[in-house]
């Protein structure tokens, strides 16, 4: 089981090999696909990013509700081919992983090889298991989208596994 604590860099990112496991600590970004436009329009619009992509991860969720006490409701992963369209781009301005679930499309996997990104996968269904490593969140950007607004979330030993690496090696194929 290996440790990884955002933000990363190509030393870390290239240590993680298809099929690791891994448990990461520190500060992600939680965004969905409306987010994920929302961002790509402020680009070409000369805006630039809400916050810094370099070395960062961001973890395709859509969170519920916080219960009383809690930091976040349920948190899985939603499907990550939703955001295929805008993950080379995130990918050329720094960003170094991503968490999901499911396969993504070749053109994402070039772009990862390319920029020395990793795609992690967690367990799908398991979203009220994996909020427990969730200590924070805080809004970012777009809250008026409710569950799909760019989140900084603050995680504490949060499960999931390298799925494609930043060579290309692939558990989907």
């Amino acid at each position: 089981m290996k440790i990884v604590a955002p933000p990363l860099n190509d030393k870390i990112v290239m240590s993680l090999k298809a099929g690791d496991e891994v448990l990461i600590t520190g500060a992600v970004y939680g965004a969905r696909d409306a987010a994920h436009k929302r961002m790509l329009a402020e680009l070409e619009q000369g805006k630039g990013f809400p916050f810094l992509l370099e070395g960062q991860i961001i973890y395709y969720v859509g969170p519920c509700p916080a219960p009383p006490g809690k930091a976040i409701g349920s948190a899985g992963p939603t499907t990550s081919g939703r955001m295929d369209s805008y993950t080379p781009i995130l990918l050329a301005f720094g960003l170094k992983g991503m968490i999901g679930k499911g396969q993504r499309r070749q053109e994402v996997v070039d772009a990862m090889i390319e920029h020395k990104a990793v795609y992690f996968a967690a367990v799908g269904g398991a979203g009220a298991y994996l909020s427990k490593t969730v200590t924070k969140v805080e809004y970012v950007a777009y809250k008026e989208l409710g569950p799909e607004a760019l989140v900084k979330m603050e995680l504490v030993r949060f499960p999931c596994f390298v799925a494609i690496d930043a060579r290309g090696n692939s558990l989907y194929s």
